[in-house]
């Protein structure tokens, strides 16, 4: 396991119109989302998790538990994922569309301008033939949520939340010195050398 360590040397505290100006660039970079534990699947422009075929059967399933729009079957996915993944409108609609178009889905009488599925008897009967690929697929997506838990390290999560907070309001001041930011880079260094031992 490679590790770089934060020594006082090779420390760098980049600024933002400096330490009085706000907090510097590094505990900035810090914040949860980009490119941290917050990424989404899809829309945050990662590769797809499932093809066209596996998609159109996952949908199919999920309107079968009931009638549903597409929407509803974004949310839906996203939900059984974790939150890991969620395809876009882009994707989820023209597969609708194809679903219609195979006779396996059907519009369904619903409130509200939102255009509503049901599977038709044509649908049930795709599902029957491919009972265990469909399995599979669920099976995926509750793997996501899992390891969606496991990296989303909600403990980490908000330990890491501490630490920006206070080192925001520690080294945004006027009165921040060599000693402070020694001592500061010192207890990471340790934290570091700790957690590498876990």
């Amino acid at each position: 396991m490679r590790h770089h360590h934060c020594g006082h040397r090779g420390m760098h505290f980049g600024r933002r119109g400096g330490f009085g100006g706000g907090a510097p660039d590094f505990i900035i970079g810090w914040g949860m989302g980009r490119g941290g534990f917050g990424e989404r699947g899809e829309r945050g422009g990662r590769r797809r998790m499932f093809d066209g075929t596996e998609l159109r059967l996952i949908l199919l399933k999920l309107i079968e538990e009931q009638p549903r729009h597409g929407y509803d079957l974004i949310r839906e996915i996203e939900e059984r994922s974790g939150g890991a993944y969620a395809p876009s409108p882009g994707v989820v609609y023209p597969t609708l569309t194809m679903l219609d178009d195979m006779g396996l889905i059907e519009e369904s009488k619903s409130e509200g301008a939102k255009k509503q599925f049901a599977i038709t008897e044509a649908g049930t009967a795709h599902l029957a033939e491919r009972t265990e690929e469909v399995a599979a697929l669920f099976e995926r997506l509750q793997q996501l949520a899992g390891l969606r838990e496991r990296s989303h390290g909600g403990p980490i999560r908000r330990a890491m939340g501490n630490l920006r907070a206070v080192l925001q309001e520690r080294l945004a001041g006027e009165s921040v010195d060599a000693d402070m930011l020694h001592g500061v880079a010192e207890i990471l260094d340790e934290a570091a050398r700790k957690i590498e031992r876990l």
